[in-house]
């Protein structure tokens, strides 16, 4: 008795997708390039907090190596979304400006 191979079922990921509406397309358009101050600004809201916290850790003497690592890392995501956001003028969106 052979045995039959039975194809996968098709995926939505690799089915491909319908052309946009040309609306949709315009808005996707208009929206794109503010993407990475979106993102910029996001980062740099949640190092913040994430840093503060772990500055209240460091002021405790309790801080780890782990930890010490973990605020570097966090002054360093905040630097970056710092300069996207002043590259495009939008240091206002953070508060700094």
């Amino acid at each position: 008795m052979a045995t039959q191979i039975v194809p996968a079922p098709e995926r939505a990921e690799n089915a491909g997708t319908a052309p946009l509406p040309p609306k949709a397309a315009s808005a996707l358009a208009h929206a794109l390039p503010h993407f990475p101050i979106v993102r910029a600004v996001a980062e740099y809201e949640t190092a913040a907090v994430h840093a503060a916290q772990l500055a209240g850790l460091a002021e405790s003497g309790r801080m780890s190596d782990l930890n010490a690592r973990s605020l570097a890392d966090a002054e360093d995501v905040m630097a970056a979304a710092y300069t996207v956001l002043k590259n495009a003028g939008q240091l206002h969106l953070i508060g700094l400006a």
